[in-house]
């Protein structure tokens, strides 16, 4: 019989004290900074959004620390189960799923809408670091290495391309192959498969981008490749996104001083776009302040991977902050014209529901893994094992 060693406090108060704080003051900086902006957005009113994201946030961090209590065997046993109630979920968005612009992502549960394709983004992770924390490391480029992660992570790109939102898909498609990355693939693998994508690409070049992406997808395309296509159009918010983060210079403009977003200017302002308006109200100084603690985000996700013993908590730690990071890089990659626009909000910051309590999960999973860092569940081990 297998025995489970966790040289780890088991009492409450323990636990605690282990928790990483820094983390959790870092998170909550980000936090703190979403609703003030939201405030500000909303011309120095609570309402309509940074009071319920402050309640979110409230409720989030909440999770957060309870999430943190569990040992790495239950979440173990639940992978599969929560991977497969995700996909269920994203299976009743396309017959029972509600439309906002056009997109059908979410589902209506009354005071919460439901946005399934953000669960799929833990729950990926979760299902991905139990199958190789259970498959010897000697079958990872194997067949029976590769085809199961790659039916796990191909099922929900193709239920969410489907919605449509191709920023998610190639986020949770980045995230995938980042897991099984660091799995242990080979190199001669990672080649191949390289090649393949470079022929692929060129594939692409000869049969056109627009005979494979929908009309909008390619509007975007050109929107990113040709500033000046269509201005009073599809570029009207990049270039108006752009204007808005030069206009705040070095300090910025000050807080709840900003033109473009109370001029109506700025696009999605409480969404996908705050991060304009931030640079707006405190300039590059802002900006940079919010990539700093990103950036140690980051670096103490990684530090927790990496002390972790057990192979289930270093995959599932690199791939939940892969996730995040992928968040920051396409969001501020997105508003700055360094990337086509795609639908990915800034975490913590941008107003949403749905996006915030899945972000906070993770973390929770991550501070968990912190708490847990000396287990070594065996193979195989389940929910009460």
């Amino acid at each position: 019989m297998a025995v489970f060693r966790e040289t780890v406090p088991r009492d409450l108060p323990g636990k605690m004290m282990e928790i990483n704080w820094s983390l959790v003051l870092l998170l909550g900086l980000l936090g703190v900074a979403g609703v003030a902006m939201l405030y500000s957005l909303a011309g120095a009113e609570w309402n309509p959004w940074a009071v319920r994201h402050a309640l979110r946030l409230g409720v989030g961090f909440t999770g957060m620390l309870i999430v943190a209590m569990f040992p790495p065997r239950f979440w173990i046993g639940v992978a599969y189960p929560i991977y497969f109630g995700a996909l269920l979920l994203l299976i009743l968005v396309e017959f029972a799923g509600v439309s906002i612009n056009g997109a059908q992502r979410w589902i209506d549960l009354g005071p919460l809408r439901l946005q399934p394709s953000e669960v799929m983004k833990v729950a990926l992770v979760l299902a991905l670091a139990r199958f190789y924390h259970d498959l010897p490391t000697e079958k990872v480029t194997s067949l029976s290495g590769l085809i199961p992660p790659m039916m796990i992570i191909g099922a929900p790109a193709a239920l969410i391309i489907g919605q449509p939102d191709l920023g998610t898909t190639l986020l949770l498609i980045a995230t995938g192959l980042a897991v099984i990355f660091m799995a242990g693939l080979s190199w001669w693998f990672i080649l191949i498969v390289g090649v393949l994508g470079l022929m692929g690409v060129v594939g692409i070049a000869v049969v056109g981008l627009e005979n494979i992406l929908a009309e909008y997808q390619m509007d975007r395309v050109r929107a990113f490749t040709n500033p000046d296509f269509d201005p009073l159009g599809i570029n009207y918010h990049p270039n108006q996104a752009v204007i808005t983060l030069g206009s705040g210079g070095m300090t910025g403009k000050g807080y709840l001083e900003g033109t473009q977003s109370k001029l109506g200017f700025l696009p999605e302002m409480q969404t996908d776009y705050i991060f304009t308006a931030l640079g707006e109200e405190f300039g590059f100084v802002g900006g940079i302040s919010v990539l700093a603690i990103n950036a140690l985000i980051m670096a103490q996700g990684v530090g927790v991977a990496v002390s972790c013993k057990s192979p289930f908590l270093r995959l599932l730690t690199m791939g939940l902050i892969t996730t995040y990071a992928l968040y920051v890089f396409i969001n501020i990659g997105m508003v700055s014209r360094l990337m086509p626009v795609v639908g990915v909000p800034l975490p913590l910051i941008s107003y949403g529901g749905t996006v915030v309590l899945s972000i906070l999960v993770a973390f929770g999973l991550i501070l968990g893994a912190h708490i847990h860092r000396n287990a070594e569940p065996p193979r195989g081990v389940g929910l009460f094992g």
